[in-house]
């Protein structure tokens, strides 16, 4: 998570913090912090009322004591189903068990809580918590990104749900991480085909990073190898046009260098066929799309 989004979270649980420690909480929280005797994981669960359970769970997070505090939070929630304190209880719960590294069951009581309370102010909080932990999942290129599409997905609900909120700038941000390394598992993907000369299949790969992921990392080296494959194939025209969509757009990118190389090496150069899907796709590029 980067440092934008990290400062939002944790700005956002001060303000929770913040709400509570006006509802005749304070001196409890005092009691706890300056008498030494006292040890807050040790305060009872079953028997207290929901306003104190939730000061205890505050108290045990200040003090670092995420677990302790994780199961005040899910006590309010079990005793007191559906009530206000069992709202604010699943948030806090949500937090708590995604800073554990607890990513499933964070999950899990963060979509009950969107369930539930899809419309309340803390919505947009525990929907950006949601892509966080998805986010926290995301392997590298190699293995398989559910994560990631999963993360584009949460994070997306952010922007068009809550497009108001302070969660929107990183939501983007995670969406567009989360889409490079889409767009680069294709590409790996790919490049195994092409090193077997399996082209049609390397090829349908390399499209699908062209045509639903134009906007990432991936994008250049992804023409250069339609360009690289639709030659191997003899299919020229599409490999010339591959590669002057490549130079309208990337004309100082190296793999654009490499392109024209190739085709100038079998007597051709870089030419825009209109009617290729190729030619389509770079008016989307240039378009910014």
């Amino acid at each position: 998570m980067g440092y934008a989004g990290s400062e939002s979270m944790m700005k956002t649980a001060r303000a929770l913090f913040a709400s509570v420690l006006v509802l005749s909480a304070g001196a409890l929280i005092s009691g706890c912090q300056s008498d030494p005797d006292i040890d807050i994981s040790k305060l009872g669960v079953e028997s207290d009322p929901p306003d104190v359970l939730y000061t205890q769970g505050l108290a045990n997070m200040k003090a670092g004591n995420m677990a302790e505090a994780a199961r005040k939070f899910d006590a309010i929630d079990r005793e007191n189903p559906f009530s206000e304190w069992a709202r604010k209880a699943l948030v806090m719960s949500t937090f708590v068990k995604y800073r554990q590294g607890r990513l499933d069951d964070a999950l899990a009581s963060g979509n009950r809580y969107m369930a539930q309370y899809p419309k309340s102010k803390d919505a947009p909080y525990v929907q950006y918590l949601i892509g966080l932990t998805y986010s926290k999942q995301i392997v590298d290129v190699t293995q398989d990104q559910r994560a990631a599409a999963k993360t584009v997905e949460a994070m997306q609900a952010v922007i068009d749900n809550y497009p108001d909120s302070e969660y929107v700038d990183d939501a983007q941000a995670k969406i567009r991480f989360a889409r490079d390394q889409i767009a680069g598992k294709e590409m790996q993907v790919g490049r195994y085909y092409m090193e077997r000369k399996e082209y049609l299949a390397a090829i349908s790969r390399f499209r699908t990073v062209v045509e639903k992921y134009p906007n990432t990392n991936q994008i250049e080296e992804a023409l250069a190898r339609l360009v690289e494959a639709y030659y191997a194939m003899g299919i020229v025209e599409e490999a010339q046009t591959a590669a002057a969509v490549l130079g309208h757009n990337y004309p100082d990118s190296q793999w654009y260098a490499d392109s024209f190389k190739l085709l100038k090496n079998g007597g051709t150069e870089p030419r825009e066929n209109p009617g290729s899907w190729i030619a389509a796709a770079g008016k989307k590029l240039l378009l910014g799309s």
